[in-house]
């Protein structure tokens, strides 16, 4: 008999697998950018690093917790660990295109992030009440972190009046998860999807907010403004 944990796991791992398309489609984005040599601008111009590396860190604080609590969360895990990996490429290609300390530093502790989380999941039969806990933290650090790091996104495109190489499909595509998350989360019980429900409100919030600065753009005159004293 199908219940409401497995209804909305599966729900939630579909739109889990359209967020990674949202994701995909921004590193395609990049990668079409680095290939028009008639723009003069970066392929990553206005990307935010402190907010893909949060990005980063919220997928496999997901990917931990998943493989952290009884049973095996199989909706949380899989999902969540491709998604950590597409997001760290694109941190890599913003490396390749800054080459500043902070993006290398950013790329090198999330790649090491994501090989001590890979160890975890092949000792998983080890986990203890700990390891839960730890995880609990880093996704309650992870949420505070988001909230952070999208403000600086949300701030650099107030302040230039332009979108840059921020791809709506993303925004779009992770709000539709972070809704099933919500959901999903409420079907474990309280109790134990607590945190993802705190990361997915946070995550939810962010995603309305950048999507509708892509409207203000088109329509503010001040954005309009900050465009024309940029020289763009």
């Amino acid at each position: 008999m199908l219940t409401y944990y497995d209804f909305f796991g599966a729900i939630n791992t579909a739109f889990i697998s359209i967020s990674v398309l949202g994701v995909i489609s921004q590193l395609r984005t990049i990668w079409f950018r680095k290939d028009d040599e008639t723009l003069k601008k970066a392929p990553t111009e206005l990307l935010s690093l402190n907010q893909f590396t949060v990005s980063f860190l919220a997928y496999l604080s997901f990917f931990v917790y998943g493989y952290s609590i009884t049973p095996f969360n199989h909706y949380i895990v899989w999902p969540r660990l491709i998604a950590s990996i597409i997001v760290l490429c694109i941190l890599f290609e913003i490396m390749r295109d800054r080459k500043t300390r902070s993006a290398k530093v950013s790329a090198a502790v999330c790649s090491l992030c994501l090989l001590f989380a890979t160890l975890g999941l092949v000792f998983a039969g080890t986990v203890t009440d700990s390891t839960k806990l730890i995880s609990t933290s880093i996704i309650l650090i992870v949420s505070a972190l988001i909230a952070q790091g999208y403000y600086h996104q949300i701030k650099m495109i107030i302040s230039s009046g332009r979108t840059g190489a921020v791809n709506l499909k993303m925004s779009q595509f992770i709000l539709m998860m972070d809704v099933s998350t919500v959901a999903f989360a409420l079907s474990m019980g309280i109790n134990q999807g607590w945190p993802l429900l705190v990361l997915a409100v946070t995550s939810g919030i962010t995603k309305i907010t950048i999507m509708y600065l892509f409207r203000w753009v088109k329509i503010s005159p001040t954005a309009k403004e900050r465009r024309l004293l940029a020289g763009n």
